[in-house]
């Protein structure tokens, strides 16, 4: 079942490229071939979560690593996933209210001519919402919220024509930068003082940390 996990995050980052490279060939269909593929990852997680209930409290944790993303001399992060009982959670809300979006969106779009845009940009933040909280490792966490980030400002300033659309865009670009520094910042000094940025051996080593640089990390 851990080969299923990668698929969760495929499915709809399929979706958006089909959707937004395919061109007005797709017009007609987009939004319902949008909101098969968001279906589809919430298929996936609900036989991920069958099997899940299937195991033992202390066999609930899954790990999918695909490959090496960033090999440097002492640095490496992981195309890697991780799949626990909290994770499960936010996979079946993503995925399954994501879905839902989608079929109401189906309606509530139907007289706009940029529709396969529309549900483009929405697979794309399903997507990335599902990389933010499978990800096994801060660093990729971190490219799954500026995905998150991404999808936010091209569906808040969807229509753009409209001066409160793009007011409203351009608000939640800057207030995401402040949260990418955060971030960035407290995965450097993870990095420094743990010297790795995944979930197992930073939780580990938490103990050994002194209470200052936890503090920093924290804030």
């Amino acid at each position: 079942m851990e080969n299923l996990i990668a698929l969760l995050i495929a499915a709809p980052l399929l979706g958006a490229v089909v959707l937004l490279c395919g061109g007005r060939r797709l017009d007609k269909a987009g939004h319902w071939l949008g909101t098969l593929f968001a279906a589809v990852s919430f298929g996936i997680g609900v036989a991920l979560f069958a099997d899940m209930l299937s195991r033992g409290a202390e066999d609930r944790t899954l790990h999918q690593r695909l490959f090496t993303w960033i090999p440097v001399e002492g640095f490496q992060a992981d195309m890697a996933f991780q799949l626990d009982q909290l994770s499960m959670t936010f996979v079946l809300l993503i995925s399954g209210v994501g879905t839902l979006i989608h079929v109401y969106s189906i309606g509530y779009m139907e007289h706009d001519e940029r529709r396969r845009r529309f549900f483009g940009y929405l697979n794309l933040f399903v997507a990335a919402m599902l990389l933010l909280v499978l990800a096994d490792n801060y660093l990729l966490l971190y490219f799954g919220w500026e995905g998150v980030g991404l999808a936010s400002y091209l569906l808040i300033g969807f229509w753009q024509h409209k001066p409160s659309a793009a007011t409203a865009a351009k608000k939640a670009f800057l207030v995401n930068r402040v949260g990418d520094i955060g971030l960035s910042i407290a995965i450097m000094l993870m990095f420094t003082t743990f010297g790795t940025f995944a979930f197992g051996p930073v939780f580990g080593a938490v103990g050994d940390a002194t209470e200052g640089k936890l503090t920093a990390i924290g804030l």
